[in-house]
């Protein structure tokens, strides 16, 4: 079997991929994760998606590699990881009643080719009214600080929804696992094979 790279060191990203069996490594990509002017929530998580993993491509001559980036946005406002408490405070103030939107894209690139697949996997999460005293009590318990979109959908953050619609949990965490194992099918990897 040809060597499996996750560019990205985001321990939710391993853990998923993790679930799969499959044997890889993971590596840092170091790239420019800033948004072009007037660039989709799609485009811009499908382009860095493709960035992290070419990123790689010198480092990891002849394997698959696999790139993902997540961008959520509500009300058309992109939600990053929010690095404090007072940010995710007002990050889930602002989702509070609403829907978010994630769009998760997804690169698979043969560093021995050069070919690459990309696409782009949405999330739907409704969000319930939230009170300011159940914001702050979800902060201190599952502490969502480098989660965008200030919560965990595989902790506490179940607690916040309404009702979430997709193809794939997964994605909603950072990693499309359904889309992800057709791509790699199309090289003959497959942990039921």
């Amino acid at each position: 079997m040809r060597q499996l790279i996750l560019a990205s060191s985001s321990p939710y990203r391993r853990a998923l991929l993790q679930k799969l069996g499959l044997p890889f490594q993971t590596a840092s990509p170091h790239i420019n994760e800033e948004a072009a002017p007037n660039e989709s929530a799609t485009v811009l998580a499908t382009r860095l998606a493709r960035e992290k993993a070419q990123a790689l491509r010198h480092e990891f001559p002849d394997a698959l590699i696999i790139g993902s980036d997540q961008v959520a946005e509500c009300d058309g406002q992109r939600l990053g990881k929010p690095g404090t408490p007072d940010k995710a405070a007002q990050q889930l103030q602002l989702c509070s009643g609403k829907t978010v939107i994630f769009h998760t894209g997804l690169c698979l690139f043969d560093s021995r080719s050069g070919a690459h697949s990309t696409l782009c996997e949405q999330y739907a999460v409704q969000f319930r009214a939230l009170n300011s005293r159940e914001i702050e009590r979800y902060i201190e318990l599952d502490s969502p600080l480098d989660c965008a979109g200030s919560f965990k959908a595989e902790g506490l953050g179940i607690a916040l929804f309404e009702k979430m619609e997709g193809n794939d949990p997964n994605t909603l965490i950072g990693l499309p696992l359904i889309r992800l194992m057709e791509l790699l099918r199309q090289y003959e990897v497959d942990p039921l094979a």
